[in-house]
């Protein structure tokens, strides 16, 4: 299989991201992830198209108490990218995940989600209850197969457009509220240099199920549905300024998760709310961890 693997030189003096690289290996692809710290686990999942890059405000605030993990999926930041098209499946994606965290041999983990790491992580939670003890839920959706919002259809059809002329940090830049630097934005890009290594960031709109014959479409129904036994600790806490996630999303996790406490609001946020508050997010993890 064509795997493209960005150089490290990309990589060098990031804007806030001096954390040392670690990696394992998964069938011949190397997945990268950050580990810091020590204590508790907190697993920290990011969605499209960004990468471990997006929790580099909160991991050192998360630090002080546990050990957060945040790996890259493939075709993402410093793992590995598979080239063809086809590789790229809902099922792959949480594979990967679930083998790092037997690799890793987490155990009552924190899992937190945001964007694709809510299909990907809470699934990791109903199916290996042994290795998740709380979920944290920051902006994001189990998709059933109905037609998600406008706004998404609208995201899709631009990713489809743009191809792999896509840059990753101006997409970032142009949905936050908060200012990004130049220099931020060219982290968000720095893992995609060339149209062969973006074939991750221009798959995931297509694996989001828009029609319930969707092939994912129900897997993520049966986690949805298994959510509804999760009684043990989670937080929601979704930003005030999200096109994506419009509406009552969080409310609607809180209502179907017993477990959950009522939904929280991050204020001056938008969809990547670790990038506007990320940490004013971790101070509230830190507690939530204490409370439970």
């Amino acid at each position: 299989m064509d795997v493209y693997r960005t150089p490290d030189h990309r990589f060098d003096s990031l804007s806030g991201y001096a954390f040392e690289p670690h990696y394992v290996e998964q069938d011949g692809l190397r997945m990268h992830y950050v580990d810091e710290g020590s204590g508790d686990p907190v697993l920290l999942l990011h969605g499209e198209p960004t990468w471990s890059y997006l929790y580099r405000k909160m991991i050192p605030v998360l630090a002080r108490r546990s050990r957060p993990i945040a790996p890259d999926y493939f075709g993402f930041g410093r793992s590995d990218k598979p080239v063809p098209r086809e590789w790229y499946t809902y099922d792959a994606h949480y594979a990967s995940i679930e083998r790092l965290a037997e690799q890793l041999d987490l155990g009552g983990a924190t899992v937190v989600v945001q964007d694709w790491g809510g299909p990907i992580g809470l699934r990791l939670a109903v199916e290996h209850p042994e290795r998740v003890g709380r979920l944290v839920i920051l902006n994001t959706g189990i998709f059933s197969g109905r037609p998600p919002s406008d706004a998404w259809l609208q995201f899709r059809d631009f990713v489809r457009r743009v191809g792999t002329e896509l840059r990753p940090g101006q997409l970032v830049r142009i949905t936050c509220p908060t200012e990004l630097s130049d220099d931020v934005v060219a982290a968000y890009d720095a893992p995609f240099p060339t149209p062969e290594s973006k074939t991750g960031v221009l798959m995931f709109p297509e694996l989001v199920p828009t029609e319930e014959a969707h092939p994912a479409a129900a897997t993520m129904r049966g986690v949805r549905e298994a959510l509804r036994s999760w009684e043990r600790p989670a937080l929601v806490l979704f930003s005030d300024s999200d096109p994506i996630f419009s509406g009552r999303p969080a409310e609607r996790f809180a209502e179907l998760i017993p477990g959950a406490g009522p939904a929280e609001t991050v204020t001056g946020a938008g969809h990547f709310l670790q990038e506007d508050r990320g940490e004013e997010i971790a101070e509230r993890i830190a507690r939530f961890l204490a409370e439970t």
